[in-house]
């Protein structure tokens, strides 16, 4: 009897990211909003919730100069903050 296992009759085939390539920041343009983050990483003792400011502002930097695919906030689980923001802002009479 024959232990040995044939692991040519299952192929792996690779499958792209869900959200697309994410391309590398090359020229630094967006290396103050993640500074800004990993600083505030730090400080909270690597908890992500408190720096969800500078994640998305990290976020939209990269949205604006092309660096990842243009999400809506809400979708990128944002949407508190967003609202926050909002809200913020004095309605114009």
């Amino acid at each position: 009897m024959s232990t040995a296992m044939n692991f040519s009759s299952k192929s792996f085939t690779a499958r792209p990211p869900d959200k697309g390539a994410f391309p590398l920041d090359h020229f630094g343009e967006c290396s103050a909003f993640k500074e800004r983050f990993m600083e505030c990483l730090r400080h909270s003792g690597y908890e992500s919730a408190a720096c969800r400011q500078s994640a998305m502002a990290y976020l939209e930097c990269r949205m604006d100069r092309q660096l990842m695919a243009n999400e809506p906030l809400e979708k990128l689980g944002f949407k508190d903050l967003i609202n926050e923001k909002s809200e913020e802002k004095p309605e114009k009479s």
